[in-house]
């Protein structure tokens, strides 16, 4: 899972899926390239980049007619995370991303309650992520093409982006962090929707037992597909309102 490099410099994905981070900026090659050739060759080189940041406009409106009501986000800060998180967690053949298990969603619920804490520490690195996007490449964040977007988180988890406080790597942690609990959390609190994370590393959800030929060895558990608070144990915790 592309959600950058663990401590020992290995990809922290765990389900096959590659690292963009920590890999070689593409772009340099491609101005020479393109500088160097014909008009028509620039206008080829510039077609799939221009194309690209195309999807990404369309993708852009469709995420705003289908998000949530914002609860802590501004509209503009709810499109730049959804944009990070997409390319941290992006969904592929393995299966669904951060976009379907509603990732955003879990970030900007949790900032008005237990993470309330790190909303300062949002303000502030999101600004400051868009102006190095601008910086490196002319345009907010959520607009960049997915290439440019991997280069641009590359610059915060090498901690080599500036105007962050403290720094860079200290808010790519952060927002990484909180997308592994809007993944493979439970679906209560706003993320893994419709289960996506759990079913993703095959994890059946909450049960309150197994039979004992769900306990052997290589036996495949079907999905419970509920969330704590669907057994009435726990249905005191249903508090805020929040459903997966």
């Amino acid at each position: 899972m592309p959600i950058g490099r663990s401590e020992s410099g290995r990809g922290a994905r765990a389900y096959g899926r590659t690292t963009p981070f920590l890999t070689p900026d593409p772009h340099p090659e491609e101005c020479r390239n393109a500088c160097a050739g014909t008009r028509r060759e620039r206008r080829r080189a510039v077609a799939p980049r221009a194309a690209e940041a195309g999807r990404a406009r369309r993708g852009r409106r469709g995420r705003a007619r289908d998000r949530d009501r914002l609860e802590t986000f501004t509209a503009t800060e709810a499109e730049t995370i959804e944009a990070f998180v997409d390319r941290l967690i992006p969904s592929d053949a393995n299966g669904p991303g951060a976009a379907e298990a509603r990732v955003a969603r879990y970030i900007d619920r949790a900032l008005d309650g237990e993470l309330a804490p790190s909303r300062p520490a949002y303000t502030a690195g999101i600004s400051a992520l868009e102006r190095w996007s601008r910086t490196r490449f002319g345009a907010g964040f959520a607009s960049l093409p997915a290439v440019q977007r991997d280069a641009v988180l590359t610059d915060l988890e090498r901690n080599v982006a500036t105007g962050f406080s403290p720094d860079s790597r200290t808010f790519f942690d952060l927002v990484r962090e909180h997308a592994l609990q809007g993944m493979f959390g439970d679906p209560y609190h706003g993320g893994n929707a419709n289960f996506a994370g759990w079913d993703l590393i095959g994890f059946p959800g909450v049960k309150l037992s197994f039979s004992a030929a769900e306990q052997q060895m290589d036996v495949t558990v079907a999905p419970a597909h509920k969330s704590t608070v669907d057994y009435p144990l726990f249905s005191g915790a249903r508090g805020n309102g929040h459903a997966h």
